[in-house]
């Protein structure tokens, strides 16, 4: 069930108070901290995925079969973690755009849900 214009209205002048009141917070319901604890992951995976490399080659060098394998490994593992962070997370602004509305809704569906218990409410009184 959509919203009604006057629905509409008192819901963008409570957005509007949330920015002015605490942009920190408004920008956290935004998925900003999403997007930066998933561009954080894929370059830990990249730093970790050159130091596989490192220890590949230093095992090669050495002679050191399972310091080569250690390296095989951990390249493996940081190529697995950084390919799920960015199918699964925003990564950059276009992604952002995509990923936004969808949070948005789950919100705008349990106001809704609540205004709709309110109104409810007061009908029974």
């Amino acid at each position: 069930m959509p919203l009604s214009e006057h629905e509409q209205r008192l819901l963008e002048q409570m957005e509007r108070a949330l920015y002015a009141e605490d942009p920190k917070f408004a920008s956290a319901l935004e998925g900003t901290g999403l997007r930066t604890y998933t561009r954080r992951r894929v370059y830990l995976a990249g730093a970790g995925f050159v130091a596989g490399v490192a220890l590949l080659m230093g095992g090669l060098v050495a002679q050191v079969i399972w310091i080569s394998v250690a390296g095989f490994l951990v390249m493996l593992g940081c190529a697995v973690l950084a390919v799920t962070a960015w199918r699964r997370g925003p990564v950059g602004p276009g992604p952002r755009q995509v990923a936004a509305p969808r949070r948005r809704a789950g919100v705008m569906d349990r106001m809704e849900q609540r205004w709709q218990r309110r109104r409810d409410e007061q009908s029974g009184l």
